[in-house]
């Protein structure tokens, strides 16, 4: 089995090598035996968080005084990522990583007291699911054009509108929907906490992708749905300055998969292409081959370092808005790349579901859409060039 290797690299310490060999061999035992079923059904059942966070793999930095082990360590993150990804098995974890690694910091940042004391336990326990809602039928990448409204009335906001693309749309307790409070375009933004069971709110059908079935993803519909002020996260008018501050985190983690998966599908076409034979021997030994395989190395090699070096930076609180834009649009060009170069070694094979390579290069194609398309990642490194 092809895994994430931490030979030569210098961010990890003991403990996170620890870490990672015990969320192998949870993915081994909870997840790898139920894979094929949960794929069918486009969603993994809710008991899924509450056994990861039994095992520490859930939402980890939620502190002890609200249930949770208190580890701000990004790096145990990026094991889970990294192993995910690595596991032909990722797409069932997508639902538990934006939990722990997208939804949460959203909480740990702007909670007041009162909120954290409400919803923390739960969502450290896997008893609460999380989810954040941005994206709508007619806005993606443009926060200012968001167009679902959020009208105070007395002590509750009314909220209108709809979100799409969602993960954990259908698992959700807890969804944090940015809607409009003001015609401002940035300013006008704020964030709330919308419930399982307001009334309202409404979750439609589960979206039928092409790739990264496990995954449930939905449409979400808010129809004069009522929110208490105290479920508003932040300050009225916060929502865009809170958006952007995640999103660094949240491209990177998509670059930590992504490279993670190059390696990976790597691997796996170097041992097909060392077993395959054509006109009596391997095709490995053909200069094409051996050409692509030490093209393909070379730059994920490259690409690795440069991920790594991000990685580091962001624990240090150092990373920017242009290296994680820079990260998270070429790993997940080259792993589309990889995984494209990769498919049409494994020849015929390739094309069929007996090989994970395949699948693998179905998954890949969404990398290069979501946390901002590429386009826009190539939009915002221009604009820190002073272009």
């Amino acid at each position: 089995m092809a895994t994430v290797t931490t030979s030569g690299r210098t961010i990890f310490e003991s403990e996170h090598d620890d870490y990672r060999e015990s969320f192998r061999r949870f993915l081994e035992a909870e997840v790898k035996p139920h894979y094929d079923a949960w794929n069918e059904a486009g969603i993994i059942p809710r008991e899924m968080f509450a056994k990861a966070a039994e095992h520490g793999f859930l939402a980890m930095e939620v502190p002890e005084e609200y249930g949770g082990v208190g580890v701000d360590d990004w790096r145990f993150n990026v094991v889970l990522m990294e192993e995910a990804a690595t596991s032909g098995v990722g797409d069932a974890w997508a639902g538990p990583l934006l939990h722990t690694d997208v939804c949460l910091p959203y909480f740990m940042a702007s909670c007041t007291e009162e909120q954290k004391a409400r919803w923390l336990p739960g969502m450290a326990s896997g008893e609460l699911v999380a989810a954040v809602a941005m994206t709508e039928p007619g806005t993606g990448s443009d926060l200012a054009a968001i167009a679902t409204t959020a009208k105070r009335d007395g002590d509750t906001y009314i909220l209108n509108g709809a979100k799409t693309f969602i993960t954990n749309g259908i698992n959700a307790d807890l969804v944090i929907v940015a809607a409009r409070t003001s015609e401002d375009p940035h300013g006008g933004l704020s964030l709330f906490i919308v419930e399982r069971g307001f009334d309202g709110f409404e979750r439609g059908k589960q979206i039928e992708k092409l790739g990264q079935h496990a995954s449930d993803t939905a449409e979400l519909f808010f129809n004069d749905c009522v929110v208490p002020a105290e479920n508003l996260l932040g300050e009225e008018g916060s929502g865009f300055y809170q958006l952007v501050a995640r999103l660094v985190p949240e491209r990177l983690t998509l670059a930590v998969s992504s490279i993670a998966g190059c390696e990976t599908v790597l691997a796996q076409t170097l041992e097909y292409v060392k077993e395959r034979k054509a006109f009596g021997r391997p095709i490995g030994t053909f200069q094409n081959s051996r050409f692509k395989m030490a093209e393909m190395k070379t730059e994920i090699t490259i690409t690795r370092a440069f991920v790594d070096q991000c990685i580091a930076k962001y624990v240090a609180g150092t990373c920017g808005v242009d290296e994680a834009a820079m990260a998270k649009y070429y790993t997940t060009d080259l792993l589309c790349k990889v995984a494209d170069e990769c498919l049409q070694m494994h020849g015929g094979y390739g094309y069929t579901k007996e090989y994970k390579i395949g699948q693998a290069w179905i998954d890949a194609r969404v990398g290069r859409i979501y946390a901002g398309t590429n386009e826009i990642m190539k939009e915002l490194i221009g604009k820190t060039m002073g272009l």
